[in-house]
C-alpha cells in the first residue's frame, strides 16, 4: 500500500523527462547564440578593415553577413523565450499534478480508514462505554453505603413509642419518695449540751411490722 502511495506516476516521470529535454535545448540555443555573436563581431571587425582599405564592396558584404548573424541571434532569443515559457508552464502543471495526486492519496487513505470504522460501530462502542460507566458508578455507590443501614420506619409509630416512654418515666418519677433535705446545724451556746431530738412516735403500722418480724424470728 505504501509503495503504491509513494510511487511516482507515469505522468510525473514524463514531465521530468520533458523538462530535461527543454533544458538541453535551451543550452544548445545559448551555445549557438554565443557562436553567432562571435561571428557577427568578427564580420564587424572585417568591415572596419575593408573600410579603412577603401574596399567598400567587401566591407558591405561583411556588414550584410553581420546583419544575418544578428537576425539569427534574435530568432534564437525568441526560441529561448518560448522554451522558458514552456518550462514555466510545465513546472506549474507538474506542481498542480503533484498537489492533486497528494490530495487524492490522502482522500483514499481516509476512505480506507472509514471502511474499518463506521458510525454504527462508534455508537455501539459509546453505548458500551456508558453502560460500563453506569455499572461502575452503581458498584461504587453500593460499596460506599454504610453497613447495616437503618430501615425506614413509620413516623407515627416512632412518636407513639416516644410518648409512651415519656409517660412511663413521669409515672416512675412520681412514685419515688421525695428526698429529705439534711437538717441545718443548730447553734448551741457555749456551756450547754445539745438536746437530742425526741424519737419519733411509733405508729400502728410500726407495731404491726415489729410483731411480724418477731413471729418470723420464731
Amino acid at each position: 500500500m505504501f509503495t503504491r502511495l509513494f510511487r511516482k506516476p507515469k505522468e510525473q516521470a514524463n514531465a521530468l523527462s520533458t523538462l530535461d529535454k527543454l533544458n538541453e535545448a535551451l543550452e544548445m540555443l545559448e551555445k549557438k547564440e554565443n557562436l553567432l555573436l562571435k561571428k557577427a563581431s568578427a564580420e564587424l571587425e572585417k568591415a572596419k578593415e575593408y573600410s579603412r582599405s577603401k574596399n567598400k564592396r567587401a566591407a558591405l558584404q561583411c556588414v550584410k553577413r553581420k546583419k544575418l548573424y544578428e537576425q539569427q541571434v534574435e530568432q534564437l532569443g525568441k526560441f529561448q523565450l518560448r522554451i522558458h515559457d514552456q518550462m514555466i508552464m510545465l513546472e506549474g502543471a507538474q506542481a498542480t499534478t503533484e498537489t492533486v495526486d497528494a490530495l487524492r492519496t490522502g482522500a483514499a487513505a481516509m476512505k480506507a480508514m472509514q471502511k474499518t470504522t463506521n458510525i454504527n460501530d462508534v455508537d455501539k462502542t459509546m453505548d458500551e462505554i456508558n453502560e460500563q460507566t453506569e455499572n461502575i458508578k452503581q458498584i461504587q455507590e453500593a460499596l460506599s453505603a454504610p453497613i447495616g443501614a437503618a430501615a425506614d420506619f413509620d413516623e407515627d409509630e416512632l412518636e407513639a413509642e416516644l410518648e409512651e416512654l415519656e409517660g412511663a418515666e413521669l409515672e416512675e418519677h412520681l412514685l419515688q419518695p421525695a428526698a429529705i433535705a439534711p437538717a441545718a446545724p443548730m447553734h448551741v451556746p457555749s456551756g450547754r449540751q445539745p438536746v437530742p431530738p425526741a424519737p419519733p412516735k411509733k405508729t400502728s403500722e410500726d407495731d404491726e411490722l415489729a410483731a411480724l418480724q418477731a413471729e418470723m424470728a420464731l
